[in-house]
Order: structure tokens, then sequence, then C-alpha cells
């Protein structure tokens, strides 16, 4: 880890930046009283807040655990902006088209028969992703004022609670509001692609629920989003306003029991061709 700023301005790291500060505002404490319960510095605290260097993940969920705010959107940001940071979201790949045509099959639970997700694509979480961020969210409470306290150890979280479904009794379903998004528990299949409108795009895999989703941001308002494998439903959603277009966004999710042919697609707002990326195990 760094004390530099990655070489430019990144949307994510700009957002997890803000978020961790508007957390310190509502816990109401110090850079001081941060550092007495916790395992990181008052000094580290400070360039997390700033954003002049990338807090580590354990730090983004104390904080969320001492704020009372479920550590999903939060977590889902940092790992987006340890991307940016890193370099790793710097990807191109070939955009086969995406077929406009819904597949055959029976409906699900929160969907319509099309296969277009009817939830509002916000980052509230039922009781069983609080349940899940009360298992996972612990911190230490040593405290020394130096830098070395970056890397003291962190106690071991709780076992996590079983997940609301699995495989394909998940499709269809928020990966949030089951439990299959908990941190730690799921996985990038390969690098995030950056299409052509400037919005990036990636598939996740969840080791609990053996399940698949796509994700993406910096999208528009109107851009499709859709996760799908060759002879099943895909799963789609929307971007339907400013506050969607403003954070990461995620489809419902897939069987994941096979992920052969398994991709993410973004069909953008303004008519450009669809761009795609394929799940690499």
């Amino acid at each position: 880890m760094t004390d530099t700023a990655p070489p430019t301005a990144t949307p994510a790291c700009t957002r997890l930046a803000e978020g961790l500060q508007d957390l310190r505002t509502r816990t109401g404490l110090s850079l001081t009283a941060l550092a007495e319960r916790t395992a990181y510095s008052k000094s580290s605290w400070a360039r997390y807040l700033n954003g002049k260097q990338l807090a580590p993940r354990e730090a983004v969920k104390a904080l969320c655990t001492m704020a009372g705010e479920p550590p999903g959107r939060l977590v889902t940001l940092w790992e987006l902006a340890e991307l940016e940071w890193s370099g790793r979201h710097r990807t191109s790949a070939a955009a086969p088209p995406l077929n406009d045509q819904p597949s055959n099959g029976g409906t699900s639970a929160g969907r319509l028969a099309n296969g277009w997700s009817t939830r509002p694509r916000r980052w509230a979480l039922a009781a069983a992703a609080c349940a899940v961020a009360l298992a996972t969210a612990t911190w230490v409470t040593t405290s020394r004022d130096t830098d070395a306290k970056d890397t003291a150890g962190q106690t071991a979280p709780s076992a996590l609670p079983a997940p609301g479904c699995r495989a394909q009794k998940c499709a269809g379903e928020d990966p949030e509001m089951m439990g299959c998004a908990a941190p730690g528990q799921t996985q990038r299949l390969g690098l995030p692609y950056q299409t052509r409108t400037g919005a990036r795009l990636s598939v996740t895999f969840s080791r609990q629920c053996h399940t698949a989703w796509a994700l993406a941001w910096n999208t528009h308002i109107g851009d499709v989003l859709e996760v799908s494998v060759p002879g099943r439903r895909p799963e789609r959603v929307k971007v339907a306003d400013t506050l969607e277009a403003g954070e990461p966004l995620f489809t419902p999710m897939i069987d994941g029991s096979d992920l052969t042919g398994l991709q993410a697609c973004l069909k953008p707002a303004d008519g450009r061709p669809t761009e795609c990326v394929a799940a690499q195990g």
C-alpha cells in the first residue's frame, strides 16, 4: 500500500473516500478516537478519509460497524476502488452482440416473464444481509499511533449464516437480500472490461450460493445490464435514474453451477453497440 494518490482521480476511489468521510461524521469520532478503536493510526485514518491512500478493506468494515452501516455498499465500492487504484481496471475485450430477444422459460419471483428485474436497484439490505454484516464486521481495540498498526491482526469473524438459496433456486433473486454477497465469499471472474461509454463491466461469482451476477459502474440512465449463460434465461436490469447511475449496479443472480459461456453485457442507452465481457474462472 503506497502513500501516494493514484495517477488520476478515479470515480470509485473518490466515492469511497466521500463515503468514509460521511461515516466518520455520523460516528462523531475524532481521528484520535478512530485510532483508539481500530488497528489503524491517526495519520493513516487522515490519509484514508482525504483519499490520499486507499483504506484497507478491514478499515472500511470497521468504520461501517461503528457507524451502524451495513458494509455491503462500501465494501463493493472498496473492491472497485482497489481495482482502480492498482490499475487492474484498464482492460480491453472483444464485444460480441447482445441478443435483444428474451429467452423462453418460466417466471420467477421478483422478475417479469422476459427476465427483467422488477425490484428497485437500491443498496437497501434485507434482514438476512444485515445478519451477514453483523457476523462478518469486527475490529480490534488496541491503539498505537504508528503506521505499523496498519498491519495489525484482526479478530476472526464469526461463522457466516446460511444463504437463503443455492444455484438454480437463486435465479432471479437479489444477491444481497439472499445473503450471497457476503464479504470474502465472492470472487470477480476476470478483470473488469471498460466499455466505449466509460462504464466498467464485470462478473461476480458467489462461492456460498453457486451463483453469478453482472456488476457495472459509471453507467448512464437507460443503460441495460445483463448476465447470461447459453441455454438459460438471462437476467437484466435497466439504469433508472441518476442515483442508480452514480452507484455500482448489479443484476439479479443466475445459476452458476456451470459457468461455461457466462458473460455480462451492457447495452448503452445512446444506441452504441452492446459490449460484453466473458467470465474467466
